[in-house]
């Protein structure tokens, strides 16, 4: 999310060129010799409703395009999904197609111009996995971090569906938005450990509670990077150490 009149910026270092709007803030990121991978951590663990479900989604919706990784990544990688992106700003779309190779529109990729919010009310039950990652350039979601948001989104769901969603960390607290996450999807969510750049990613569950182990989360992490490309082995592994008296995962 990215309100008009702000800035949008591109700057590249070391091959990776990344997305401003108008701050310091990096709204998005590509190595440029691997614009279809995800560059940075906070984007790849939001892909890890891969290794949370057996199947992967048919039905896409990506809230807040940003550089576009992540409608590149399941566009190129998982061939499955139909994804559709909801960005406020045109601009955005305008700066990922100019600067970040986001791919033009097709049969199983659509950008809409519009408001996340009102969008995901349109849809009741018809996702399979909703992405949730749209920021101004204070760094605040606005209505995209309320609680009729997050009830929207839990009805916008099909019944395996699953939302992950973008957070900040202990300064910019994420524990009250996860609480409106959890409360929404009755308790059945989890917020990852932070990652090194401060993000949260948190998962909600539509569905009937799902427990995983974490042996079963490794061997499918395995198999989604010998597949994909995506490597959430990591993820795996710092999820097991949050946690070491449980063996798996519950939400």
């Amino acid at each position: 999310m990215n309100l008009p009149g702000n800035s949008i910026d591109v700057s590249e270092e070391d091959g990776v060129r990344s997305l401003h709007f108008g701050s310091e803030w990096v709204q998005g990121a590509m190595r440029v010799r691997r614009p279809y991978a995800l560059e940075l951590a906070y984007t790849r663990e939001m892909a890890a409703g891969l290794i949370l479900r057996p199947t992967p989604p048919r039905r896409v919706l990506l809230i807040g395009l940003g550089a576009g990784s992540l409608a590149k990544f399941f566009w190129k990688q998982v061939p499955e999904a139909k994804v559709t992106v909801v960005e406020i700003d045109p601009r955005v779309v305008a700066a990922a197609q100019m600067h970040f190779r986001l791919p033009p529109e097709d049969g199983r990729l659509a950008i809409v111009i519009g408001d996340g919010a009102d969008y995901v009310t349109r849809r009741c039950g018809h996702w399979d996995a909703i992405l949730v990652d749209g920021f101004d350039h204070r760094a605040r979601a606005g209505v995209l971090d309320t609680a009729p948001f997050y009830d929207a989104c839990r009805a916008a769901l099909s019944p395996q569906g699953l939302m992950a969603a973008n957070l900040f960390g202990e300064r910019r607290g994420f524990r009250a938005s996860f609480k409106r996450i959890a409360a929404a999807f009755d308790q059945r969510a989890i917020a990852f450990p932070a990652c090194d750049s401060g993000n949260v990613i948190a998962f909600a569950n539509a569905g009937e509670a799902l427990t995983i182990g974490f042996d079963e989360l490794t061997t499918r992490a395995k198999a989604l990077k010998a597949a994909r490309g995506l490597d959430l082995v990591p993820t795996v592994k710092k999820l097991a150490a949050a946690s070491p008296q449980q063996e798996g995962l519950t939400l």
